[in-house]
């Protein structure tokens, strides 16, 4: 008899490919693996390409590859994880959510009732079966709108997942949701995440609770992103001087 394994997945991070992100995929997979999450998903604005990229490339640092976005709906934003297609923007929620289905994705709502961030409306709502909601998010300021999201979540019967919502590397992992899958964590993909979500397996954890990877988080993804840095820097210096060099032997 197999025995489940549980894994740790943030499910809201953007990359450099969204408006409002700064991070390329590379040190986002790397730094996910550092802290110990077993999978990250790239969920940018209307945009799933460098998310499939993240996904190709997850197995390198020994994390499930996930793919993701993050839709702008009508009605508000829309998380569609493990798709890899762009359902269209701009449509109602309730026609984004079946979508995202056909695509065999799950379907989750983030940040609800935040309208300054896009989060939809109780009342539009309710005219919705999302699969999942979004009851924990990191980034906002208060605990506030979280508490109301896993009252609505809880009196609705809806799954609850958990997130950064990472724009910088600093939050990738502030919160996140635990997963139960029948499966050793080796041989769980993206379709055993969806299902996951879907049957309610999930399980939210979040910073202001005590995490193992609360010691230490800032400094590894300071220290990180600055070695990054620096490591870009130089091979940008090594490209420039092989161009200028080209270009003196031609001249």
């Amino acid at each position: 008899m197999r025995r489940p394994s549980t894994l740790e997945v943030d499910f809201h991070v953007h990359s450099e490919a969204s408006y409002d992100g700064h991070e390329p995929v590379d040190l986002i997979l790397e730094h996910a693996a550092d802290i110990d999450l077993d999978a990250v998903v790239i969920t940018d604005h209307d945009t799933i390409g460098t998310s499939v990229e993240a996904a190709e490339k997850a197995a390198d640092y020994g994390l499930v590859g996930v793919p993701g976005v993050e839709i702008s709906t009508a009605d508000g934003h829309l998380l569609g994880i493990g798709i890899d297609d762009m359902p269209a923007p701009g449509r109602p929620m309730d026609e984004t959510v079946e979508a995202v289905r056909e695509l065999g994705g799950a379907a989750v709502v983030p940040h609800p009732f935040q309208r300054t961030r896009h989060g939809v409306r109780k009342r539009r709502l309710k005219r919705v079966d999302p699969d999942a909601i979004e009851t924990y998010n990191a980034w906002l300021f208060t605990g506030y709108r979280n508490r109301r999201a896993r009252r609505y979540a809880t009196k609705y019967g809806y799954p609850a997942v958990g997130g950064s919502d990472a724009h910088s590397l600093l939050t990738v992992g502030r919160a996140y949701t635990e997963l139960t899958v029948d499966k050793p964590i080796s041989e769980v993909d993206s379709d055993d995440i969806v299902a996951a979500i879907t049957n309610g397996d999930t399980g939210v954890r979040g910073q202001r609770a005590p995490i193992k990877r609360a010691t230490g988080h800032y400094a590894k993804a300071a220290a990180r992103k600055t070695a990054w840095g620096v490591r870009t820097a130089l091979e940008k210096s090594v490209w420039g001087a092989k161009q200028t060099g080209s270009a003196v032997l031609s001249w």
